[in-house]
């Protein structure tokens, strides 16, 4: 009898050699993940300037959040599939966040992953971070009207 695969099949083992390729050329793992995860969100509920963001956001269940940013980062790193959530409809919500909280946030992203991993998996973790914070700006903050209005006034148009 013949074994025969389907699109499925051939789907999960290309996406098992890729995420085999992303753990061999950057070493990210689970553990990795877990800690930076960790150490990120320590730095952020110390930070006087992005900590009562999340504090009112949060509160006191950070174990919960902690899990699911991890099921994220590794649905982003190694394409698990563990995080079931929607970013944007969160970041949505938080009616106090500016630009230039996404600047802090990854500042300290940057940071914290520079100081955990090794160079090739914060490379990838900074790229990704910044992709990340660069769509859900674009989500939240992008409103091609007014964009429209300050350019032609800009412009002397009437």
């Amino acid at each position: 009898m013949a074994y025969v695969t389907g699109p499925d099949t051939a789907r999960s083992e290309r996406r098992a050699q890729i995420v085999q390729t992303i753990v061999d050329q950057t070493g990210v793992d689970e553990d990795m993940i877990r800690k930076v995860v960790h150490a990120f969100y320590g730095k952020v509920r110390q930070d006087a300037f992005i900590g009562p963001i999340f504090a009112r956001a949060i509160g006191e269940n950070w174990d919960p959040h902690l899990a699911k940013m991890c099921d994220f980062w590794s649905s982003v790193m190694l394409m698990s599939g563990r995080y079931k959530g929607n970013p944007m409809v969160a970041h949505m919500r938080l009616k106090s966040v500016r630009p230039d909280h996404f600047a802090r946030w990854l500042e300290l992203f940057r940071q914290t992953v520079r100081e955990i991993c090794p160079p090739e998996a914060a490379e990838a973790f900074v790229t990704r971070s910044e992709n990340i914070a660069r769509s859900l700006q674009l989500g939240m903050f992008y409103r091609p009207g007014v964009q429209e209005v300050a350019n032609s006034d800009r412009h002397g148009a009437k």
